[in-house]
């Protein structure tokens, strides 16, 4: 058997096809992965550690605004069909896993041409462009959020919750501890901007960072473009990433889960697999959605989540240094509502979702 794998971009895309991978690997023991995608650095080093060989293509982004990048894309994107075109034909593969977005459309538009079946999964609660266009061409379509369903055909539609690391809920907080070398006396702030970071909001926790340490130990994941920034600016304030209880690191791999282990509160983007891994591990966060994403997905992510208490929202565009270190001080404060918080956000968790998600990529080979 032999299944492809699409999308990139982002840890949110390649993070979940290796787990989908992973799960299928355990129901089928004759199986051969190849992805097919963007062939960046992140997406060849995250699938490169799981065995997957990467078979790079032009990918195009398509764009509901002005930008110069939609000229150079329009171009990248029939060169991206064409080579999708050569190497399906070359793999003809029994079955394709989309994790959605632009950079799956190439693939996923051949396959249906090939005619080989496709399972799309769509993280996000209010779907983009890409995902909505591509479902007319998938046999399936998992989703993360209810709110979704109503985008898709109904006997395509399944909810299956969004694949994270089989173990993420299993992290070891003295590990952590050991590894950053933190105190059992001071709580745990981690600042989690994502796979690429979030420059709006280092900036913002820098502003408010001595302010921060007087009483919180920091974690703070700025994205490995943002690094030497972050640590050039903390050394302006006296503060050397690795002393004084705050730690920079630039991405996070199987240490994720330790990390969310260790923390009293998370401060977030509102990516799917950001907010699935928070569900899983049933923290207290304060999520700021990227006000740039498209199609708003991010805001309709965590307003979605917000209205059950579950976590709370700042909007990125107020998004004041008095008013960040204001919230999390009412949350770090307030033991009642970082539990409510816990127990809310813990139903957004789908242990069994690479499971489901897996079980209808398999069925359709069956079929």
């Amino acid at each position: 058997m032999r299944i492809i794998l699409t999308g990139g971009g982002t840890g949110g895309h390649i993070i979940p096809l290796i787990t989908v991978a992973q799960k299928i690997k355990e129901k089928v023991s004759d199986v051969e992965f190849v992805f097919i995608g963007p062939g960046g650095k992140m997406e060849k080093d995250l699938l490169g550690k799981a065995g997957i060989p990467v078979r790079g293509i032009l990918v195009g982004k398509m764009r509901r605004y002005f930008s110069f990048w939609n000229f150079v894309d329009f171009f990248k994107i029939p060169i991206g069909f064409l080579q999708s075109l050569a190497l399906l034909l070359w793999y003809m593969p029994d079955a394709v896993f989309s994790k959605g977005g632009y950079a799956s459309f190439p693939v996923v538009l051949v396959s249906w041409i090939y005619r080989i079946p496709v399972l799309i999964h769509e993280s996000d609660a209010n779907p983009g462009m890409a995902n909505s266009m591509m479902s007319k061409f998938a046999n399936r379509v998992a989703i993360s959020y209810s709110e979704a369903e109503k985008y898709f055909p109904a006997v395509q539609v399944v909810l299956t919750g969004n694949p994270v690391r089989s173990d993420i809920a299993e992290g070891n907080a003295s590990k952590a501890r050991e590894m950053f070398g933190l105190l059992e006396s001071k709580k745990v702030i981690f600042v989690l901007g994502g796979s690429q970071g979030a420059r709006n909001i280092n900036n913002k926790i820098l502003d408010i960072l001595p302010d921060l340490l007087h009483k919180y130990q920091i974690i703070h994941q700025t994205g490995e473009n943002n690094f030497e920034e972050v640590a050039r600016k903390a050394g302006e304030l006296g503060i050397k990433p690795g002393r004084e209880g705050y730690h920079a690191i630039t991405f996070y791999g199987e240490e994720i889960k330790d990390i969310l282990a260790v923390s009293d509160l998370v401060i977030s983007r509102a990516g799917a697999n950001s907010l699935a891994e928070i569900a899983a591990t049933k923290k207290p966060s304060i999520i700021i959605p990227l006000a740039s994403a498209a199609n708003n997905h991010q805001r309709m992510n965590a307003y979605y989540i917000a209205k059950t208490g579950a976590c709370m929202v700042l909007e990125e565009s107020n998004l004041g240094s008095h008013m960040l270190l204001s919230k999390i001080e009412e949350v770090m404060n307030d033991e009642a509502l970082r539990m409510k918080m816990s127990q809310n956000i813990g139903v957004f968790y789908h242990p069994d979702a690479a499971d489901k998600i897996a079980e209808g990529v398999i069925g359709m080979i069956d079929k």
